[in-house]
This record gives C-alpha cells, structure tokens and sequence, in this order.
C-alpha cells in the first residue's frame, strides 16, 4: 500500500541504506501511556461514523481506543482476532539465505548474512513480544516497533525491538505516520527507516487506517451489541412469569398494599403466603408465540465476524448439519489467509529489521535473507515431503539440503552424529 512503498522509496533515498539509524531510544515509557478512553461506552452509530471519520483525516486517538475496546468487550470478536493473529504468530519463525531463494547470488557471502541476523534476532529475548504486537496491525492495519541500536565495537548493534502504543500514532496531511514523543508531542516524528519497524499488511487505498479489520467489523459489532441490549431488557421484563393476584372488594387499602408487598417478595424470594380469600395466577411470558429474534442477530452478526476475521464460519461454529468436505473448504479458506498473513509479516521484519542488520555489517550490496514462517502442519509437511521425493528423485532438481531440513523442520546432522537411514543415492552436482 502506499506507506509500505514509501518506506521502500525512503531506504533507497538514504544513501543505499546505509544511514545510520540514531543509538538508543526515542520513544521513551510514559506516564500517560496509561491513560486511556472508553468510546464504546455508550457508543451510537453516530458516534462510531465521526469516529472513524476521524480516523480518515489523522485523529486516530479514539479509533485506537475504540478497536482495543471492542476486542474487550465481545468474546466472539475476541476470539476470531485471536485464532487469526495465534495462527501466524504461534509458528516458529525461521531466516532463510538469499541464496536459497534467488539464483546468482553470493552463496557465501549471502549465508553469512542470514547467519548473523538469526542470531541476533535469536539472542532477542522480546523479539516475539515484538512480533506479536506487530500481528495487532491485522485489526488496526497499522502497529508501529523501535529498532533500539548501540555502538558496540565501533560498530551499531541491534539489542531490543519494543512496540510502540497506539496511542504514539499519529499521521501528516498527507497520511504517513508519525510517532508522538515527548519532545514533539502534537506533531510527531518522522517514521525513519531502520530506527522503525512499520507493519501495514492490508493493501487499502488512501488512508492506512481504512483496510484494518476492526474498522470493517465496527458495525456488525454495534448492531450486534444494541441487539444484546434489548436482550437483556427484554428478559427481564418478560423472562419471569407474571405474577397476579385478585382481592376481593371489600379489601381495604392495608390489606392491597399487603398483597403488593406478597408479590414483590415472590418475585425475589419465590415463597409467600395468602389468604384463601387471595386468587393467585403465574402467567408464563411468551407462552404460545415465537421466540424473540435477538439470538438469531448476534449470531448472523458472529457470522459476519467469522467472515471479515476468517474469512468463513463452519471452523468457528459448525453446524450439527456440515459436512465433512463443507468444513475442510472452509480451512482452506483459513489457510490461504494465514499463507499471505505470513507473506505480508516476513515482508515486513525483512525489509525493516533484516535489511538494516545487514547494511549496517556487510554494506549496501549485501544479500538480504528472508524472514519466514515454518509450518507445523504434519499434514502439510507430508505433502512437502512427498513433492521433495518428486523433485529429487524424479526430476533430479538440485535442491539445497539445509532448505529441506528447515522446511520439515528436521535438524540437520551433526558430525559423526548417528542417523536414522541413508536415503536413495543422490545424483551427482555434475
């Protein structure tokens, strides 16, 4: 979208990317960090259209405390953002060589490389801390992280990636964020590369806070909780069966207000007494009609949810009726959606994290490794296994052994270390 090809524009502007990025932190633990606003109290949809009109035109305060709200206040938005963001984020992460995915590289100097940056990030004790925080950009379509740098050796070292809050996040007139510090609290910094880590996955024309999926749930999650609201209020007004008693004529006003106090307690303690001369009925609410329709709303608006976030529903909620081959379409849809949520993120952590690593030990020119995810799927890791089969041993492909080992996910052996069985006779390299 259009921040990520500024980003892009401004490392190619900066001298090949070899500015150096500013030692430290900038943005510096705050006691208003704390503070927070509650829009979805009482929120209208007249509320929620100026909100996020707001939003479009760089106030993004109150849409940043509307998303983190939502999320806390519906379980079942809660829960798809959840399994949308754990199903990337619960992976085990991986740096590929250069080398092993573009021919014509510089195998050696493109191993290095990958080398050096997977232990530095491995020696990050809060770098999936940090990846997590950048999974949020899902909902919000925009999460922010310091690249926190010191000189060790002469040398910038990278020693700690720390989220941003929401609330730093502000945007120019021309809708390229900034980063609210203590020195530049209304207007903001600059977002420079290889200081900041910018996540923005969905491609949203315009404004960057247009493409995040709780602005698309905003309504669904409003309507759904007004229906809850008359829920509520209808259940206590008519969940309990009506109480009615008859006096007869020559009661005195004592004695109705004694029989009022009588059905008040029966409603709260469920036992009373009356006279024989008392007639007593308990009408049950909504005995012969149809149910009220509130269940069936917040249910087709935990559908709409499972859609936006999963883009399906029987995963979330099957239906005693679905099929087998219904349920297994449905998680296809599920992981082609993770395959690009993982695609987007190691677009991201390469370009912003990987790439500076790189430029600032080996150059400009040095090869940049590839940041990806490593699938736990036994399933999916069988039909790799059966394709590797195919391509070595069928089609003589000359595919690296350290790239089948990490995407198996199988360590490689160590010398003279034992091994389960030598596979078929492998072609020559000549």
């Amino acid at each position: 979208m259009r921040l990520g090809r500024w980003f892009v524009n401004a490392v190619r502007k900066g001298d090949s990317g070899m500015r150096r990025p500013r030692p430290g932190r900038i943005v510096q633990a705050a006691e208003f960090d704390r503070w927070r606003e509650y829009p979805a109290d009482g929120l209208t949809p007249s509320r929620l259209v100026a909100i996020l009109r707001g939003a479009d035109e760089g106030a993004v305060e109150q849409a940043m405390a509307l998303f983190e709200q939502m999320e806390e206040k519906d379980a079942h938005l809660h829960c798809v953002a959840a399994t949308r963001r754990l199903a990337v984020t619960g992976l085990p992460w991986q740096v590929v060589s250069a080398a092993e995915v573009h021919e014509g590289v510089d195998r050696r100097r493109a191993d290095e490389a990958a080398v050096y940056v997977r232990e530095t990030l491995a020696g990050l004790e809060p770098f999936d801390d940090a990846l997590r925080h950048l999974s949020l950009a899902i909902g919000r379509n925009i999460a922010l992280a310091e690249n926190v740098w010191e000189i060790r050796g002469g040398d910038l070292a990278l020693v700690d990636i720390v989220p941003i809050p929401f609330e730093r996040i502000t945007f120019d007139p021309a809708g390229r964020p900034r980063v609210l510090t203590a020195d530049e609290p209304v207007e903001g910094i600059e977002i420079t590369p290889g200081k900041f880590v910018a996540h923005t996955p969905h491609a949203s024309s315009g404004h960057p806070m247009r493409g995040g999926l709780l602005r698309v749930t905003a309504m669904a999650y409003l309507a759904k909780h007004f229906a809850m609201k008359d829920w509520m209020v209808y259940a206590e007004v008519f969940g309990m069966p009506l109480r009615v008693a008859r006096y007869d004529a020559s009661a005195t006003p004592e004695e109705k207000r004694e029989l009022l106090d009588m059905l008040q307690a029966l409603g709260t303690d469920a036992v009373a007494i009356f006279s024989k001369a008392v007639e007593l009925q308990l009408l049950e609410a909504g005995q012969g009609k149809a149910p009220p329709p509130y269940q069936a709303m917040c249910e087709f608006f935990n559908r709409e949810m499972s859609k936006a976030w999963l883009g399906e529903t029987l995963t979330v909620e099957p239906p005693r009726e679905a099929a087998g081959t219904s349920m297994e379409i449905h998680n296809q849809v599920r992981k082609e959606i993770r395959r690009d949520d993982i695609a987007r993120e190691g677009r991201t952590i390469r370009r912003d994290v990987c790439g500076p690593l790189v430029r600032m030990r080996f150059g400009p020119d040095a090869p940049v490794p590839y940041f990806r995810r490593r699938f736990d799927d036994a399933g999916e890791r069988q039909n790799l296994a059966r394709l590797l089969s195919t391509a070595v041993n069928d089609l003589r492909m000359r595919i690296p052994a350290s790239w089948a080992h990490n995407a198996l996910g199988a360590p490689m052996a160590g010398e003279g270390e034992a091994v389960l069985a030598d596979g078929p006779e492998r072609p020559s390299d000549g």
